[in-house]
């Protein structure tokens, strides 16, 4: 039974590694060792996560999937988080999150009370997984809200670019010598910002041509 970490940051102003240290000390304390590391700065309510993926393709059957917070996994619409369920359900990884006691249990390597707490478990991590949703959803009404009053005003400008960063990808991008995901690493910017600018180098070569 190997753990995998898994820790996520919405945007990339965020320091996805910020709980890495709780997690150590947690695992620690229930006499367990952190195999691998997972991180990205993706967006919860998204499926597209490359390290989610990765880490479930790298975990074997009752692996734990070691995080701080459920939402950290999910902000998910209901579709998506039952798709994202019955992945690691196909592969018996275990969800164990710091704020969800009931979890902790998948740490102890029984077989008889690991079945107990599963269900019960489970019933948890959908319940807080609607809430993080729910969240979600409210947070971007607010702001939503918050966009329209300043228009009505005249005085929102929107987000402003990061000319500098995008100028950056778009010449990693033009020599072809860097993947994606070293892209990522090397900018620091999440796959969702190297797909946007990758969408306007194509359309500008287009034009050129």
């Amino acid at each position: 039974m190997f753990v995998r970490a898994y820790l996520r940051a919405s945007t990339e102003s965020q320091d996805a590694d910020r709980a890495k240290t709780q997690l150590v000390e947690f695992a620690a304390d229930k006499g367990l060792k952190i195999a691998a590391f997972y991180t990205e700065n993706e967006s919860g309510a998204s499926l597209q996560r490359p390290a989610l993926f990765e880490l479930i393709a790298d975990a074997s059957e009752g692996d734990i999937l070691l995080l701080e917070q459920v939402d950290r996994l999910s902000r998910l619409d209901e579709s998506d988080w039952e798709s994202l369920k019955t992945t690691l359900k196909a592969k018996q990884i275990k969800v164990v999150a710091l704020d969800l006691p009931t979890s902790w249990m998948m740490t102890v390597n029984d077989p008889t009370m690991s079945r107990i707490f599963a269900a019960f478990n489970d019933m948890m991590l959908d319940m807080l997984a609607a809430i993080a949703r729910k969240d979600y959803e409210d947070r971007r009404r607010r702001a939503a809200q918050g966009i329209e009053k300043a228009k009505a005003k005249g005085v929102y400008k929107g987000r402003k670019e990061d000319t500098e960063r995008n100028a950056l990808i778009r010449r990693h991008l033009k020599a072809g010598q860097s993947s994606w995901n070293e892209i990522m690493e090397l900018v620091g910017c999440s796959r969702g910002t190297v797909a946007k600018q990758a969408e306007l180098l194509k359309a500008e070569q287009a034009a050129a041509a």
